[in-house]
């Protein structure tokens, strides 16, 4: 399957909530018939059904449990379980520990915990954790984000894309990015503290990786794009874009 490519689709890139024409963290990984949903922000699980159902994914991988990343989930459960859909089995979700009861604290409404398990099968990522989705290897690393947090590698036919996730510049980011032919790094505001990129760590990271393209997301409402990118530049030389909802980027 070489010659399939991998292929990047943006569902949405604001943050910390939508935008009118902008939903937040959410991307679908395809590589042929195979779709994973990566990150479930508010307002992408709208934007992925223009692209496959709900029971054509394969698997769902969340970077870290705040809202703008995860909280499409809670539409989701509903979705495969109460709605047009007929599960074959529970779609494998791949997320930080304890995501399934956080799910299930949200969903319950009475004596009985909410059957989360029934839609999702629920597998907690760890540092190193690795799995193989179709044709598509996924290997996810911890990162710093002040709460627990990881960040994805995924590979087939000889390509590599790496998701930043949420995280300040670290040691197991770049990593997992060292070779990658398409970065995705998140690129929050002008003053990324201790738990996030800014646009020029965004662009460090992506030099130090020898990443052959960055793409900018996550970028914080203190700036626009054209910042973003002007700022990325200033330390990587390579090509710089950004998440336009909707994009679709093939890697290489």
């Amino acid at each position: 399957m070489d010659d399939i490519p991998l292929q990047l689709t943006v569902l949405g890139s604001a943050t910390p909530y939508p935008d009118v024409d902008n939903p937040c963290s959410g991307y679908l990984v395809s590589h042929g018939d195979t779709h994973v949903w990566v990150d479930a922000g508010t307002g992408t699980l709208g934007e992925l059904q223009r692209h496959v159902r709900l029971d054509e994914l394969d698997a769902i991988w969340i970077s870290h449990l705040h809202a703008d990343h995860s909280a499409d989930l809670l539409t989701a459960y509903y979705g495969l379980l109460y709605a047009d859909i007929e599960l074959a089995a529970p779609v494998p979700l791949y997320g930080p520990p304890g995501i399934a009861d956080r799910l299930a604290g949200f969903l319950t409404n009475g004596p009985a915990r909410s059957p989360v398990e029934s839609a999702f099968a629920v597998r907690e990522l760890h540092d190193g954790h690795r799995v193989r989705v179709g044709g598509l290897e996924l290997v996810s690393r911890a990162v710093e984000h002040g709460m627990p947090a990881f960040a994805l590698r995924v590979e087939a036919g000889g390509a590599a894309l790496v998701y930043s996730g949420d995280c300040a510049p670290c040691a197991g980011l770049d990593e997992l990015a060292a070779g990658c032919d398409v970065l995705l790094c998140e690129a929050d505001g002008p003053d990324g503290g201790q738990v996030h990129h800014t646009p020029r760590d965004a662009g460090q990271t992506a030099a130090k990786a020898g990443a052959g393209r960055l793409v900018l997301t996550h970028v914080g409402r203190f700036l626009t794009p054209d910042e973003a990118i002007k700022g990325a530049a200033a330390r990587y030389a390579g090509p710089v874009a950004y998440a336009v909802p909707g994009a679709v980027f093939r890697v290489p």
